[in-house]
């Protein structure tokens, strides 16, 4: 099934819109009418893909920029923000857009967190998403964690989904975030504006779960 596959992206997108109507994306829709910047958002209906966002620009900005953020993170990971599905099975127009726009924001959210795209990361973010915009596929996809390792379950368990629950409940909706007009801004000033603890590097926490798995793999091969 599409939520225990989180890189399976076609059927992630169609269980996505089935199961966020009737009810989900209303709320999702509403989240953005409360909100001054969700209401500018609906009105200019903006896209984000690279021929609205200008990669070279970005990459061109402070280090330490959101938008600088979000390209490094694209170039590190090896993805495109053109990649994200059209919305076809949610027959409001305005709720439409509003799936488009989480879908399209969803590398935004990987950039503000520091999550890759590996499995283990995935998932945590879908635990935030979940979280933070109540759809229901976000929530399913949290079952992928069974297809996990043994210490990536154990790590995601322990660390990346108390951390998922916590700052996505507690955090401003990223929804409302106008990704557009906050790309010379400092990342960390943003995470702190919304609310958001980045969680524990875990291309670090990988690299170095490896390096002993090899290091304690060549003592064996010594007879140590």
């Amino acid at each position: 099934m599409s939520f225990l596959d989180p890189y399976r992206h076609d059927l992630i997108a169609a269980t996505g819109e089935a199961t966020a109507t009737p009810y989900f994306i209303y709320r999702l829709r509403d989240a953005m009418l409360a909100d001054p910047t969700g209401r500018r958002i609906l009105r200019a209906r903006p896209r984000i893909s690279s021929k609205t966002l200008s990669l070279e620009a970005l990459r061109a900005l402070p280090e330490n920029s959101v938008g600088r953020a979000y390209v490094g993170w694209l170039d590190r990971e090896g993805v495109s923000p053109d990649t994200r599905a059209t919305v076809r099975y949610i027959d409001d127009e305005e709720c439409a857009y509003v799936m488009q726009r989480y879908r399209e924001c969803h590398d935004f959210y990987h950039a503000l967190t520091g999550l890759p795209i590996v499995r283990e990361g995935e998932v945590a973010l879908k635990a935030f998403e979940f979280a933070n915009t109540l759809l229901p596929m976000t929530g399913l996809s949290i079952f992928a964690a069974a297809t996990m390792k043994r210490s990536e379950r154990q790590r995601f368990a322990s660390i990346y989904l108390p951390w998922a629950l916590k700052n996505g409940a507690r955090s401003k909706e990223v929804i409302n975030v106008f990704w557009e007009e906050r790309l010379e801004d400092d990342v960390s000033d943003l995470r702190k504006e919304l609310g958001i603890e980045q969680p524990p590097d875990m291309r670090d926490i990988r690299k170095r779960e490896r390096e002993e798995k090899k290091r304690l793999k060549e003592l064996r091969e010594q007879g140590l």
